[in-house]
């Protein structure tokens, strides 16, 4: 297995694992209960890790790093109209056009 992703924050850690089981890539969390060995060790060592088999390693970094710039930018553009959407929005708010379709 290899490590394809870590944050201090368990929630986004969750997060990227929920997207990547929708891609069918199975995951596993490490370090995910390690909070409690803050000063003990590096607080780098006790983020929550997410791990993937060696042979999705390639996808599973592909759809990280576009989840992770999608996130940045906060906005999408919708195929139907071009409107621009923010992050937050699933429906295309000029047409209805679903995020999802394209």
């Amino acid at each position: 297995m290899i490590k394809v992703f870590t944050n201090p924050n368990g929630f986004i850690v969750a997060n990227i694992r929920n997207l990547l089981a929708l891609e069918g890539i199975q995951t596993e969390i490490r370090n995910e209960f390690a909070v409690g060995a803050t000063g003990e060790l590096a607080y780098v060592d006790v983020w929550p890790e997410l791990w993937v088999a060696d042979w999705c390693e390639e996808k599973a970094r592909q759809l990280i790093s576009a989840f992770g710039s999608e996130e940045i930018s906060g906005v999408w553009c919708c195929c139907s109209c071009r409107e621009e959407n923010e992050a937050a929005f699933d429906l295309c708010w000029q047409c209805g056009e679903d995020r999802a379709s394209w």
